[in-house]
């Protein structure tokens, strides 16, 4: 079994900043990316895809990073410790979301990085909430 773990959530102002943590373990599996997406209020109903945040590859560290977070949001790894990060800066209240960590294998039949089905296993989500 593959465990996908997000931690760093909390209340935090507008302007503020947050640090979110995700970390692979169990069963030894490839990695051929991670990524994060949210989920706002609202908008978590079965069914409904979870919105592109950020995505990291895992051989060279490129990003791919959503419009509405370009220039604000940050998304590194550490392959030793098969964890990924996002920092947050410069937040709003419309970043408010339960944020979900993935978790592409190297086997996954896709190579793109920002679409749900790209992603095998995600975490349970940590919620951010950003006060007006």
């Amino acid at each position: 079994q593959v465990n996908v773990a997000e931690a760093g959530g909390g209340l935090v102002q507008a302007g503020g900043s947050l640090r979110l943590s995700c970390a692979v373990s169990g069963r030894p599996v490839s990695t051929y990316a991670m990524a994060w997406f949210r989920q706002a209020p609202g908008r978590q109903a079965p069914g409904k895809e979870r919105d592109f945040v950020a995505a990291i590859s895992w051989t060279d560290g490129s990003a791919d990073y959503a419009d509405s977070v370009k220039g604000r949001f940050a998304i590194t790894r550490d392959t030793a410790k098969n964890t990924i990060y996002l920092q947050m800066d410069s937040l709003k209240p419309e970043d408010t979301a339960v944020y979900y960590c993935a978790h592409k294998p190297r086997t996954s039949a896709t190579t793109t990085m920002t679409n749900n089905n790209d992603y095998t296993y995600w975490g349970q989500g940590t919620q951010v909430t950003v006060s007006s």
